[in-house]
């Protein structure tokens, strides 16, 4: 917060608290009408009916007057003045790391119990797997699916197919530090005719296209173009995370009109680093989950 916005809100949180304790102390007394003293305020209806000029009730008035003192009780204690921060020196994310480290007494010798066991075997421990899914299900789960199966632009854990690989260190490197995909537009550079070229050789490298013109025309643009990345058999490589284009396992979607849109206009790819908020013991049973689940590579694949 700026000083000009604290100063502001200074000003407001004084000024209300002000203008309420005045408008208590202007209504606890009698108020007099014109020279005469009375018990009314003087507005009079129906010729007869008059207005009474009663304070608030003292009972009512008492809670009203503790309610301003609490307020300038907790202003003077905890940070709700501006960027003042209170006597106490609470803030929420003191507050959080309290609660972090409290947890982290309370629970992180369950997780450290799994340090020496071989990140390869992790899987195989009940207990380390059942300790990942519950992170999985907190951290992971708003992408991957609470199956692990993934969605559009999102991989699916389960079936074998890892664009970074699936050894046990490196899907804990890709925990720990995230990942970015690029997938470059290149519909400007190949043209109309060259991205529907493009699209039936990838198709044909899963045997979902028999043109023969088409996919010849397709590869030699592919083989200048895209064998930098996908290599040239289109198996893709896993130090760049690209794409295995042959085995029908497609992360932004299979169908022809899909593909023609990834070339077209290329796509961005971020997998979040976790390293800031679950520490390594954690990240291990989080690797042991994801490769329980795909211990049995399954048939459905990123679409």
């Amino acid at each position: 917060m700026s000083e000009g916005w604290s100063i502001y809100v200074i000003v407001l949180a004084v000024g209300t608290a002000v203008g309420c304790l005045a408008v208590l102390t202007w209504t606890s007394k009698m108020r007099v009408s014109g020279d005469e003293k009375s018990n009314t305020t003087g507005h009079v209806w129906d010729g007869d009916i008059e207005e009474g000029n009663n304070p608030l009730p003292r009972w009512w008035l008492y809670l009203f007057w503790m309610t301003g003192f609490f307020m300038a009780f907790y202003l003077f204690l905890y940070p709700g003045a501006g960027t003042l921060p209170g006597m106490l020196g609470w803030s929420e994310i003191n507050q959080y790391d309290e609660e972090v480290a409290s947890a982290e007494q309370r629970y992180g010798n369950i997780f450290a119990a799994f340090a020496d066991v071989p990140l390869g075997e992790l899987a195989g421990h009940p207990d380390a797997v059942r300790l990942g899914r519950n992170i999985f299900m907190n951290h992971c789960a708003t992408c991957h699916g609470s199956d692990g199966r993934g969605a559009k632009g999102f991989p699916n854990l389960t079936d074998g197919d890892w664009l970074y690989g699936g050894e046990p260190e490196t899907i804990e490197a890709t925990i720990t530090n995230g990942r970015n995909g690029v997938m470059p537009k290149l519909g400007a550079v190949l043209g109309e005719q060259g991205v529907d070229d493009v699209v039936a050789f990838v198709l044909s490298l899963s045997g979902r296209n028999s043109d023969a013109d088409a996919i010849e025309r397709g590869r030699k643009k592919y083989m200048t173009i895209c064998v930098g990345c996908h290599g040239p058999t289109g198996t893709g490589m896993t130090a760049l995370g690209s794409a295995n284009l042959t085995d029908g396992v497609w992360l932004h979607g299979s169908d022809e009109s899909d593909i023609r849109d990834v070339i077209t206009n290329g796509r961005m790819s971020h997998m979040p680093a976790q390293r800031d908020l679950l520490n390594a013991d954690r990240i291990r049973t989080v690797v042991a989950f994801v490769m329980s689940l795909s211990a049995t590579p399954g048939e459905r694949g990123h679409e």
